[in-house]
């Protein structure tokens, strides 16, 4: 269950970069999204994760989004879907009925941005961030923003980066 919960990432505290994010913002987020790379205040990244397939966003009726995202753990093809609610912060939702906030943090570099999470995970607080790209090929710049606000946010630099799949095939990629 765990992994499943970090293939998401929906987990810690944070407080917001950028006002000036517009209220159109959510269909600019929804579609798809590739993970990139996560990071963690804390050692539980990477466990029994094989691969990722590509996360998607949807637009809800007002403003609420769904993430869904399969992932590979264990041998097992699993889809996860979590409802985000809407906040008065457009880059602001929460999920599990107000335990987690999450946070779109949108970069320099067009076509990514990071998920960045906080809230509790197993009876501990935890934060969490995960850089997203709209395409599945890699963009240093990005890496390097990632790892700057990894860095601002003391975050660990030891910074995991799933398999990237374009299908889900149990036993193998």
């Amino acid at each position: 269950m765990r992994a499943l919960l970090l293939t998401l990432g929906l987990v810690a505290s944070f407080q917001a970069q950028d006002a000036s994010v517009s209220d159109s913002w959510t269909e600019d987020v929804s579609g798809k999204w590739y993970l990139k790379a996560v990071t963690t205040d804390q050692d539980v990244l990477g466990k029994n994760q094989e691969s990722v397939i590509a996360m998607t966003f949807s637009v809800l009726d007002g403003g609420n989004l769904e993430a869904k995202v399969t992932s590979q753990v264990d041998g097992q093809c699993r889809e996860t879907s979590l409802f985000l609610e809407k906040t008065n912060d457009p880059s602001r939702y929460t999920a599990y009925g107000g335990k987690r906030e999450v946070f779109f943090v949108p970069l320099r570099v067009q076509g990514h941005l990071i998920l960045y999470c906080a809230g509790e995970l197993d009876g501990q607080q935890i934060r969490m961030a995960r850089l997203l790209g709209r395409n599945p090929g890699n963009s240093p710049e990005a890496r390097e923003e990632f790892t700057e606000f990894a860095k601002a946010k003391r975050l660990n630099l030891e910074i995991f980066r799933p398999l990237q799949s374009e299908t889900c095939s149990p036993g193998g990629n």
